[in-house]
């Protein structure tokens, strides 16, 4: 899909040469992607907030304000085409609270590139950074406006079906699109985009990586047009906390400078708009792990009534020092449906992860499908030798074919590994594709883990594409104390780099909360506390009633096997969000916890959550709101006259015809896919279930006019039709009848044929 987008995009730029603007801009057309721009990484995807005109007739291109002499196009693109609009305002305000980012963009694009009696789709592109989420999107035009939201899916009756994937989802897992319906060429649209993502974390550093790098033709041709550029970002890194900045990309001036908070500005005139992704590192390390406990009350209209609990752990510089000893083994599927390039970079990815391992480690490769392969009986120690030897031996031995069993590799490598307490078990799974018995796998896994007397296997799993079900293996996670992570098929190797040096940098693990047994209704997410690593803040949340002492007195296990204590302070969130800081996380676990339990009333409250705080989850699909804004205001004043002058009914003068709802596609993930699995559908490929005899029909019948009309719509046949005599045009007026009757005859027999029934 994504290559699609761009082969609209080229067109789309190659028809923008049909746009005339005069002497005021002496500047040659956008030039295409060479192949040596494609090598070095460059493409026609977005890298920053952008707007397209979505062109099927071509003849509708040209300037708005100027019309210019165009010569006649004939035809349809199809797929549509889309132009860049042209952008005359932008500005970025960014909230940064602990791990997250809160990101707003609003900008001002214009529909530069279609005649102002016609009209067109644009479509939003928003690219998001590290685990983005779409938080919301409202569209201002002078007539009408339209925002997005979220509705359980049980209220999706009366609302408008759009079935054209194009018209809103993810272009990529990053890329949010939305389509906003006809819009009038020369208009001015304002669109606020906002969005959520994670800060990475590296040595006591955070980075904030925001998209915006925009492209050289989405500037104004006219040199009059003003272009005014502003940043607004605001840091929070938690009460008492040290922050000192490192670097920025953009000239920001600060604003503010407190204990645990910074906050900067930026608003300039601009020739051109920002070249360059956004970017803000900034330091809260220290020699120690630190940490502390925020606290809020539930909101006024809550989904749950218990109070709210955010515990954040830093580390230290002198903990990441001393890391456990790892004993990793790496389960790895090598069915038929990660064949090629998926199963290429899978390799790559694990070589880098053996590469990292010290010879003191142990390890071991199991790659399975149907049955397994074992590199050794036993684990290995990482020796160059040994890791020369498994190169060797992966690239001999993982060929793809065969079924899905992920229960034998995970019995197998619970058998390999050891009860010490000087070392870290892990086992990594890396898959595509979902199994029937998923459930029985976890309960299984429950089973082992509770063998285990000193520290228990932790279990990290990388899901590739929407074919596996992510929410079965985040589950496995969350019981082996572990983290879940998902790839898409071009992105296996940074995904998996970034999980397993979180899984080979643990500083302190078996953390458990102390002096929390007086609290009543105590929930705490993720239910296992996952351990502490020097790659990444440890963030814990919940839910309580009760009073939360005034001390969290936290302990866990440190390498040398001692005991480390450590007391938190308890403050009041004033001025943190921590319910937006959390949800997420809060929903991906219920979610996982709803899949494996089958709760029926724990995916309504995910559902509830879901619509309160703009988070996309499984049980609730986004809606697009039109509103037309005379109408509105028209009807507002009657009321409020109405109100005022104590007449008439107040829902008599309420507009009787009420904004109009599309729904968009659902844009959850969800629970894998055992059919394209089982027929070893590779991941990233489009799978559709069988039609029915309905679809059969109709498809039959459009089929029967599409390649008809396909044929008869050039210009040649125009021509040739143009010089037929009228014997002529009988004899194909009279074939064309036949052979639309031999087509319905057809389709009946398709639907019909082999039946019984008369």
């Amino acid at each position: 899909m994504a290559e699609d987008f761009e082969a609209a995009v080229e067109e789309g730029l190659n028809l923008s040469k049909r746009v005339y603007f005069g002497k005021d801009r002496a500047v040659a057309p956008p030039k295409p992607l060479t192949a040596m721009d494609r090598a070095t990484g460059c493409s026609y995807l977005p890298t920053s907030p952008m707007l397209y005109a979505v062109i099927s007739d071509p003849a509708i291109v040209d300037n708005p304000d100027r019309p210019s002499y165009q010569p006649h196009v004939h035809g349809r693109c199809e797929p549509p085409a889309l132009i860049p609009l042209q952008m005359n305002g932008v500005s970025l305000e960014v909230d940064c609270s602990l791990d997250t980012a809160f990101v707003t963009v609003t900008g001002t694009w214009r529909l530069h590139c279609v005649m102002s009696s016609r009209s067109c789709d644009c479509r939003i592109a928003v690219p998001m950074g590290e685990q983005g989420s779409i938080l919301g999107v409202e569209v201002e035009l002078p007539r009408k406006s339209y925002s997005t939201q979220l509705i359980s899916v049980d209220n999706e009756k009366g609302t408008e079906k759009v079935p054209k994937v194009e018209d809103g989802g993810f272009l990529k897992a990053h890329i949010f699109t939305l389509t906003i319906p006809q819009i009038d060429g020369g208009t001015n649209i304002s669109v606020k985009l906002r969005w959520c993502q994670k800060l990475l974390y590296c040595d006591g550093q955070f980075t904030l990586n925001i998209p915006f790098n925009f492209p050289e033709y989405v500037t104004p041709a006219a040199k009059k047009v003003s272009k005014r550029e502003t940043i607004q970002l605001n840091v929070n890194a938690g009460p008492g906390t040290e922050i000192l900045l490192k670097t920025t990309s953009h000239p920001l001036k600060e604003q503010l400078r407190q204990a645990g908070k910074l906050g900067f500005f930026y608003d300039s005139e601009v020739l051109s708009w920002s070249s360059s992704d956004f970017l803000f590192t900034y330091s809260v390390s220290s020699s120690h792990t630190f940490g502390g406990v925020l606290l809020s009350p539930p909101l006024v209209h809550d989904v749950d009534n218990r109070d709210i609990f955010c515990c954040y752990l830093f580390p230290g510089k002198q903990q990441s020092r001393k890391a456990f000893r790892r004993e990793v083994v790496f389960a790895v599927d090598i069915s038929g449906s990660m064949s090629g390039k998926l199963l290429e970079d899978t390799k790559t990815a694990l070589f880098t992860a053996l590469a990292k391992l010290d010879p003191e480690d142990l390890f071991n490769v199991i790659a399975f499908n149907d049955g397994t392969l074992l590199f050794s009986s036993s684990l290995e120690r990482a020796t160059a030798g040994a890791i020369e030897h498994v190169t060797q031996w992966i690239n001999t031995n993982f060929v793809a074919g065969g079924g899905t069993n992920i229960l034998l590799p995970l019995n197998q490598a619970f058998e390999m590994l050891s009860d010490r307490c000087n070392s870290i078990p892990v086992i990594f799974l890396i898959t595509d594709g979902s199994v029937e018995d998923e459930r029985n796998i976890c309960d299984t896994l429950k089973h082992q883990l509770g063998k285990k007397e000193k520290i228990r296997p932790r279990i990290y799993t990388l899901g590739i594409g929407t074919f596996c079900n992510h929410y079965f293996l985040r589950m496995l996670a969350i019981i082996g104390r572990g983290h879940h992570d998902a790839a898409s098929v071009d992105s296996i190797e940074d995904r998996m780099k970034g999980l397993f040096a979180r899984a080979s940098s643990i500083v302190l693990v078996d953390i458990a909360f102390q002096n929390l047994d007086d609290l009543d209704d105590l929930e705490v997410f993720p239910s296992q506390i996952p351990d502490l690593s020097s790659e990444s803040p440890l963030i814990v949340s919940g839910r309580y009633r009760g009073t939360f002492p005034e001390t969290l007195k936290i302990n866990g296990v440190l390498a040398d096997i001692s005991n480390f204590p450590l007391d938190l302070k308890v403050h009041e969130a004033k001025e943190m969000p921590i319910d937006k800081i959390v949800v997420k996380h809060q929903i991906e676990q219920l979610t996982a916890q709803a899949w494996y339990t089958e709760n029926q009333e724990l995916k309504e409250k995910i559902a509830k959550m879901s619509v309160q705080n703009a988070i996309i989850s499984e049980y609730t699909n986004m809606v697009l709101l039109e509103t037309d804004k005379g109408k509105i205001n028209a009807d507002s004043a009657v009321v409020k006259k109405l109100q005022v002058s104590g007449k008439g009914d107040h829902h008599k003068a309420e507009d009787p015809k009420p904004q109009k709802i599309i729904m968009l596609p659902n844009m959850g993930i969800g629970f894998g896919n055992l059919t394209a699995t089982a027929e070893n559908i590779p991941p990233g490929s489009s799978y559709t279930r069988p039609p029915d005899a309905a679809e059969v029909f109709a498809k039959a019948a459009s089929d029967c006019c599409a390649s008809l009309c396909g044929r008869c719509c050039c210009m040649c046949c125009i021509q040739t039709c143009s010089r037929m005599n009228d014997q002529c045009a009988i004899l194909i007026t009279q074939l064309c009848g036949a052979l639309a009757c031999l087509g319905c005859y057809t389709c009946c027999g398709v639907c019909c044929g082999g039946s019984n029934d008369g």
